[in-house]
């Protein structure tokens, strides 16, 4: 089974009064299943995950999955803090039809996440899992950063296929994709280094922008496959404000104010994030205009 590809972490839709908006997803979902992309990421970072309890990501998986073209892949975001708690969650999503596990580092008590802990916990997950794992590194949220050698040992597990990496440390996703064998996944976690993620071995990408822009991601996906190097850099070199925008910029609240400028359901994030305020709106269509967003 391959995972090439672009996939955006959808955002989990709110109504006013905090609840999921189930209506709204399954919306955005017909939307973006006219586009390039391979597929969906269900509760990831940009997915609010840490912001729900277990049945409302199981309803995320299910509508996500009931939603999804038939050949999109489903990737679920099943990762806590415990491992028997991830296992857990992890079978209840395949049970529900995902396709995949992303699962991130657990972090809390991150001073103890060495090489051991992270080894003995991915591998334990991958033994039980009945779909395969991906690992996710998301160091800027987290604070655990996976080294390249225990991504390297963990790849030799059948069961755990390829990692999302969100670290932007290009010279460590080199240094995976030297190492790995060629079915190991490596997926670059933000359009603002695709380009180059891939002209070093990667396969695809996560993106916050695809929520956005899904075809403008994929047009960079596969310029890059087609080894027109010029056209793709260019775009990544337009593409990487609108990134910045829509994440790290404006975190979730802006990427949500952005899909409404797109047409999409966007919505509130929830408590404690904040609404964007009127200046920063203003700041942010700009940006998406000036990318060629708008």
């Amino acid at each position: 089974m391959r995972f090439d590809g672009i996939y955006p972490p959808i955002p989990t839709p709110f109504n006013d009064e905090g609840a999921l908006a189930l209506d709204k997803m399954a919306a955005n979902l017909a939307c973006w299943n006219r586009s390039g992309i391979a597929g969906y990421v269900a509760l990831g970072s940009n997915g609010e995950f840490v912001f729900l309890n277990e049945n409302e990501k199981l309803e995320i998986i299910a509508t996500v999955r009931e939603h999804a073209a038939k050949e999109k892949f489903v990737f679920a975001g099943t990762g806590c803090e415990g491992t028997i708690e991830t296992i857990r969650l992890t079978k209840k999503a395949a049970e529900l039809g995902a396709d995949a596990a992303v699962i991130i580092t657990p972090c809390y008590y991150r001073g103890s996440m060495n090489a051991a802990a992270l080894t003995y916990h991915y591998e334990s997950i991958a033994e039980a899992s009945p779909i395969p794992v991906f690992l996710y590194n998301m160091p800027a949220n987290t604070g655990v950063d996976m080294s390249a050698d225990v991504v390297v040992r963990l790849a030799q597990h059948p069961n755990i296929v390829g990692i999302k990496d969100s670290s932007g440390n290009v010279t460590k996703l080199g240094d995976i994709i030297r190492q790995v064998d060629p079915s190991f996944h490596v997926i670059a976690g933000s359009a603002s280094f695709l380009y180059p993620a891939l002209c070093l071995g990667a396969v695809g990408g996560v993106l916050a922008l695809a929520n956005v822009a899904p075809d403008r991601c994929v047009e960079l996906f596969e310029l890059a496959r087609a080894g027109r190097h010029a056209a793709a850099a260019e775009l990544q070199r337009r593409l990487i404000p609108a990134n910045q925008a829509v994440t790290a910029g404006f975190g979730i609240a802006g990427l949500k104010a952005a899909l409404e400028m797109v047409g999409l359901y966007g919505g509130p994030a929830r408590g404690p994030l904040r609404p964007l305020g009127e200046a920063q709106v203003v700041q942010l269509r700009q940006i998406l205009q000036t990318a060629g967003i708008l």
